[in-house]
């Protein structure tokens, strides 16, 4: 088709790492302040289940994003709001949300067919 792969790689994963990159320091910087074991707390296991959700389609896992991001936003709101509900329940519920959604809503996705394949040039 033209397109040349090693370059097309090669820009996505320096893409990816910048991103990631900005990620942690936003961890770091933003959201906690300082750096301390398990600070992200499993995030990166929501974000696979957000791919997994959206069906491994980038406008997929943007909802399935928004749907984990909402859990997560509900349940700092609710322990503002001093609901009665124990805070370890309240801190599990973005977890809930992920095995609810994942388990019980996808059903069967598939990943795409090239996923894990070395590019070999013919």
């Amino acid at each position: 088709m033209g397109i040349n792969v090693y370059q097309t790689r090669y820009i996505n994963v320096t893409v990816a790492g910048m991103v990631a990159g900005f990620g942690g320091a936003w961890f770091t910087l933003g959201s906690v302040g300082r750096f301390h074991e398990n600070m992200t707390g499993g995030r990166g296991f929501i974000g696979l289940a957000a791919m997994i959700f959206g069906r491994w389609h980038p406008v997929g896992a943007l909802l399935a994003a928004l749907v984990f991001g909402f859990a997560d936003a509900m349940q700092q709101k609710l322990a503002l709001l001093q609901t009665p509900i124990p805070s370890e329940f309240l801190a599990m519920s973005p977890y809930i949300a992920t095995i609810i959604v994942v388990a019980g809503i996808v059903g069967r996705s598939r990943p795409p067919a090239a996923d894990g394949q070395p590019y070999i040039k013919e």
